[in-house]
């Protein structure tokens, strides 16, 4: 019996391929979606590793800098200074009210400070002028409500009382309680803050005081080059965030407040302000995980740290025992030959070198400082921004061998 193939044509004019096609079961026009799918997958695939290597370079190009440092030290004064310098437009208008309502809450709070401090202190300090009284009660009474509204006669008492001089006398014992930076700048100008067209200028800004919680990053190109700039809060509770910045960061640069040698902490009453910074500066510079990383340190406040020393009212050597046996360093030799006063230059000098006795120090007894791991000082002043320019173009070549030495080009 002869058998036969069921469904297969015998005609060989009629192409295998075709009959199978038509019949649809050799898969061939899936293997031609199949192939489009993967030419489009491949294409797409292409893009992503593209984008992904131009991402990369615009990261690597990035400076991140990480500002750190104590509280009230200066970090957010610079990340404004960074603003006017290298941002077209560093202020909205929406932010200059902003400021316009922190900087008259500022006035505030310095008023009503310095008038509860007059009887906290001791020995305690009275008003001079009799005439001052009803303003000191308006000032004590109204102002620590938390709707205060600023009604037209808050500020005529705050011209009276600040023109007390027993105010001015309990302001210049400030070192016994806690009073910010900037108060005698604010309450100097009250006739201009209380106006009702009142903007503030870019002095005004930089000296305002508003508390940072949080991260906050700002961006900004010098000549092309981009800049991160990471601002924290430096108060202890807000210390616990700062890990989450160490990631890649170029540099850090440690903010000092010189200035505070004199002064406590305001969230613990008994510790002096420039230890706490220096046992700060000692904990991220032993860090294990900033071991790698380049401190640039600004020595913040030299225009408050001169004026305390001229005065002679706080002696370092009262807050720093050992101050009394520092000798000047030859390199500031010069600045003394150029004018300047001789036991301001030897107190900058002795605080800089409490720092960097710090970095000149191994962590541990078998542990080698990292070849990237240098400490930069500089002498700075937050608020004047031709200062802040020079000491930032000095730092920028640091920042930049540093840069190029993380991605070893270097």
């Amino acid at each position: 019996m002869k058998r036969e193939r069921v469904g297969m044509s015998q005609d060989p004019s009629i192409p295998i391929i075709k009959i199978l096609k038509n019949m649809g079961c050799c898969g061939v026009q899936g293997d031609k979606e199949v192939a489009d799918e993967e030419k489009r997958m491949k294409k797409t695939n292409k893009e992503i590793e593209k984008q992904i290597h131009k991402d990369k370079q615009v990261y690597r190009a990035t400076h991140r800098l990480l500002l750190l440092g104590a509280g009230e030290s200066g970090k957010s004064t610079l990340v404004k200074q960074m603003r006017i310098l290298h941002v077209e437009d560093p202020f909205s208008e929406e932010e200059r009210m902003q400021k316009r309502d922190n900087i008259r809450t500022n006035v505030k709070d310095a008023i009503l400070t310095v008038a509860q401090a007059m009887s906290a202190i001791n020995p305690p300090v009275q008003l001079a002028n009799p005439a001052s009284i009803p303003a000191y009660d308006f000032v004590t009474s109204r102002c620590p409500s938390p709707d205060f509204d600023y009604p037209e006669e808050f500020w005529d008492h705050v011209e009276v009382l600040w023109a007390d001089p027993g105010m001015k006398t309990c302001f210049e014992r400030s070192n016994e309680y806690q009073l910010i930076d900037s108060a005698k700048y604010f309450l100097d100008k009250v006739g201009e803050v209380r106006k009702d067209d009142y903007n503030p200028s870019e002095q005004d800004i930089l000296r305002c005081r508003v508390l940072t919680s949080g991260i906050f990053e700002t961006k900004f190109r010098v000549d092309r080059v981009k800049f991160h700039m990471f601002d924290v809060g430096g108060q202890r509770d807000e210390r616990r965030k700062w890990i989450q910045c160490f990631n890649d960061v170029t540099a850090i640069i440690f903010v000092a407040a010189s200035s505070s040698y004199n002064m406590v902490l305001r969230e613990d009453q008994t510790q002096n302000r420039l230890r706490e910074a220096l046992d700060l500066f000692r904990s991220i510079w032993n860090n294990r995980w900033l071991r790698t990383i380049s401190v640039i340190l600004f020595l913040n406040k030299q225009d408050l740290l001169e004026e305390k020393i001229k005065s002679g009212k706080s002696k370092l050597e009262d807050y720093f025992p050992e101050f009394i046996h520092y000798m000047i360093p030859p390199e500031a030799g010069p600045e003394i030959d150029q004018g300047a006063d001789r036991e301001f230059t030897r107190a900058k000098y002795f605080i800089r070198d409490n720092f960097l006795q710090i970095s000149q120090q191994p962590s541990g007894p078998d542990s080698k400082q990292h070849s990237a791991h240098h400490c930069y000082p500089h002498f700075t002043c937050a608020v004047d921004t031709e200062n802040i320019r020079r000491v930032f173009n000095d730092c920028r070549d640091i920042i930049q061998r540093v840069h190029l030495r993380m991605y070893e080009i270097l």
